[in-house]
């Protein structure tokens, strides 16, 4: 069962995500994705990963995870060479469902549960405006999203108040980003601001929707203890990323200073930055994001040190459809999986072109119900789109 062939799989019309495929034995393929700058990590894949794993066992995952990491790491692992490492465990663990004739979480250990409920991340979509909505009409937003069976949502009404990029006159304005440096000061004005999204949740839907706030790491300590202060009153889900998540030290001030659970951070990766937050103290809630870690090799052992403190995962998604079906597999594996996060205009809309097997969500819960793998492949004729390029490297050639 040697590797024979790995494929990197690109679209125009996704430029953020990549796909792997390892091919081994002459038969079996296994498919793996993660999401952010995909040239790098398509040459990542073939100029680095593949002369290490071509000729050698397709089932020796674990050897190959760690081979793939202590050669990254020797010039420094994060980043690329990660989100390379991820998609290509998460393809070998899909191969091996398939080589065996089971779904991936029976390899993990088998299921703890049937189902698992999921939160909706409230992004702009052709079929969704919940970013517009959450900033207009939060109300009319969560009551829509009840009426889906969908009983808790992540917004992050802050954001737009942090420092943004500065355009200038000839590329005109760039509104405002997620994405940025930390922001230093805060007035009382936009804390208010921010806090009315909550309050008219809270007003429409009462206690039935439970609201999640995400930070995209946009402020400084003492900004994220003035907005958690104000956010405790309100019984939210959890505050993720109010700040950068590099210091395990600064994030421990937040869980002693409120009483706001901390969730902390699809931006860690492998278990040992984890490691690091847990015995801190650091979290409540702990979010590996499995295509960015180090794939379901890393985030089962992720999913074990966090029970060890007592606390749950929930899983990161807000890139692409096989992330998410690694995702489920994982929640169904592991005891202390909490809930799911999910993008309802992603999973009826773009994810739909892009893999066969719709994300199987009912009445705000993901049935965990597999095929053989991860459950996802590709549509041919997503692969036979202008739009999409493959390039490969065969054991014996350059």
């Amino acid at each position: 069962m040697k590797i024979t062939r790995i494929d990197t799989i690109r679209s125009a019309d996704f430029p953020n995500l990549i796909w792997v495929r390892v091919h081994a034995g002459g038969k079996w393929v296994g498919l793996g994705e993660t999401y952010y700058l995909p040239a790098a990590v398509e040459a990542v894949v073939h100029d680095f990963a593949a002369p290490l794993l071509l000729g050698e066992s397709a089932l020796d995952r674990e050897r190959h995870w760690q081979t793939l990491f202590s050669h990254a790491n020797f010039f420094g692992y994060a980043g690329a060479e990660m989100r390379a490492i991820s998609a290509i465990d998460l393809a070998l663990w899909d191969l091996f469902g398939h080589v065996t004739g089971q779904p991936v979480m029976n390899l993990l250990g088998g299921q703890t549960r049937d189902t698992i409920r999921i939160y909706n991340t409230c992004v702009n979509t052709p079929a969704y405006a919940d970013q517009d909505g959450f900033l207009n009409s939060p109300g009319e937003l969560a009551l829509s999203l009840l009426s889906q069976g969908i009983t808790a949502m992540k917004v992050w009404p802050w954001d737009r108040f942090a420092p943004q990029r500065v355009v200038d006159a000839a590329t005109g304005p760039a509104g405002w980003s997620a994405m940025g440096p930390p922001g230093h000061d805060i007035t009382p004005e936009q804390l208010s601001q921010g806090l009315w999204t909550i309050q008219e949740i809270r007003k429409a839907a009462g206690s039935r929707m439970q609201i999640a706030i995400e930070g995209h790491s946009r402020w400084d300590l003492n900004c994220a203890l003035r907005i958690a202060r104000a956010l405790e009153p309100y019984d939210v889900l959890w505050m993720e990323d109010i700040i950068q998540p590099e210091s395990a030290d600064d994030l421990a001030r937040l869980v002693r200073e409120t009483r706001v659970p901390q969730c902390v951070s699809e931006r860690l990766f492998t278990s040992h930055a984890y490691r690091r937050v847990l015995d801190a103290g650091a979290a409540h809630v702990i979010m590996p994001d499995l295509i960015w870690t180090g794939g379901l090799s890393q985030a089962l052992k992720i999913a074990a040190l966090a029970e060890t403190h007592h606390l749950p995962i929930a899983p990161h998604d807000c890139t692409g459809p096989v992330n998410v079906f690694a995702c489920l597999q994982l929640c169904a594996a592991v005891p202390n999986a909490m809930i799911m996060e999910t993008v309802r205009g992603f999973c009826e809309g773009f994810y739909r072109e892009i893999i066969a097997e719709p994300v199987p969500v009912q009445e705000g819960r993901a049935i965990l119900k597999f095929g053989n793998g991860l459950g996802a492949t590709l549509r041919p004729e997503f692969l036979q789109r202008a739009t999409t390029t493959v390039r490969t490297t065969e054991a014996g050639r350059k």
